[in-house]
């Protein structure tokens, strides 16, 4: 009997260990089959939007709220990925962490009125900002569902 409980001790033990490993946020989603940002370009081909799992490293996030976070591509790009609805948020302090995150890829053009919000919310300079004069093709991302690793 001794141990029995033991073992379910530290069963449990690691258990709650593992799931501490990963916070979640808005849609339950898993990690499986997940592919590398640095790929979704090459997987999205001609398409204009795609629903796809991805993985990568968080670059920076809205300083505001947590409302964005910039997921590091290849050649030192990066990707925007905001979240469906403003349903939920992320932490603010997971700049270098791996995220999992689902939901839309899509490539669009920025306006200059929203890229120059997204420097205002990173933190930018007045100066920064005032430099943003054209908008910009992008990659984006609209996901349902992101897991902090």
């Amino acid at each position: 009997m001794k141990k029995l409980i033991i073992f379910l001790f530290v069963f449990l033990s690691v258990y709650t260990a593992q799931a501490q490993n990963a916070d979640s946020f808005g849609k339950k989603i898993d990690d499986k089959k997940a592919i590398e940002a640095s790929a979704l370009p090459e997987k999205m081909g001609n398409e204009e939007a795609m629903q796809a799992k991805v993985t990568g490293t968080v670059e920076s996030v809205c300083q505001v709220k947590g409302c964005w976070m910039k997921v590091k591509m290849a050649d030192g790009e990066t990707m925007r990925v905001m979240f469906k609805d403003y349903a939920f948020f992320v932490p603010k302090d997971i700049a270098g962490k791996t995220v999992v995150f689902e939901g839309e890829a899509q490539k669009k053009t920025v306006p200059v009125e929203h890229l120059q919000h997204y420097a205002q919310d990173a933190g930018k300079s007045k100066e920064e900002i005032a430099k943003i004069t054209e908008p910009k093709q992008e990659l984006t991302f609209i996901a349902d569902g992101v897991i902090i690793k």
